[in-house]
């Protein structure tokens, strides 16, 4: 099912098994790294006749990064970074949704990192609504926003042979998300 009907209006908690939040930026100007947070807790209220009252919360352990190194992710963790010992969450909570064609919305919110707020405008794509094998009713969003981690406190670098820096400025955020609808016993 593609269609986003009246029935589907309700709570729905993001399923962080199937859930990706990432992000990839550039490292020494040539390649990208990527990386995912593990460990994440997100909730939609949807009201699918005015979207404008749906509403988005999510919340990401630092510690749980991952970039498929432990000395990157450690580093990550530090006051360089992050600063996961005094920051130890990233939030995103949104303050509009609009919903610019069938299945495309522009989620807008509070982003916080590092105890910086920023608001940011995310586009998300609707994928679609299946009942999986165990009876439960999933949906699946995508979505990616680029931001300047700078503007969050997150400045660590160094400069390069070439005059360049090591780590980009620019990250892309990137959301995958499946999310399960909180209903009462089916019947």
């Amino acid at each position: 099912m593609s269609e986003l009907t009246s029935d589907l209006s309700g709570e729905w908690r993001f399923d962080p098994a199937h859930t990706r939040i990432g992000f990839s930026t550039r490292h020494a100007m040539v390649t990208k790294v990527r990386g995912a947070f593990n460990d994440i807790e997100g909730v939609i209220q949807a009201d699918v006749d005015n979207p404008a009252n749906s509403s988005v919360r999510l919340s990401i352990k630092v510690a749980s990064i991952d970039t498929r190194s432990p000395q990157r992710d450690e580093h990550l963790r530090t006051n360089d970074f992050f600063d996961a010992p005094n920051y130890p969450e990233i939030t995103f909570v949104s303050t509009r949704i609009d919903q610019v064609e069938a299945g495309n919305f522009i989620v807008n919110g509070d982003l916080t990192i590092r105890g910086v707020t920023k608001q940011v405008a995310v586009p998300i794509d609707f994928i679609g609504v299946e009942r999986d094998p165990g009876g439960q009713l999933r949906a699946g969003f995508e979505g990616s926003r680029r931001i300047d981690r700078q503007e969050f406190g997150v400045k660590w670098n160094t400069a390069l042979d070439s005059g360049g820096m090591l780590v980009s400025d620019r990250v892309m955020l990137e959301f995958e998300v499946s999310a399960v609808k909180v209903e009462s016993a089916r019947q």
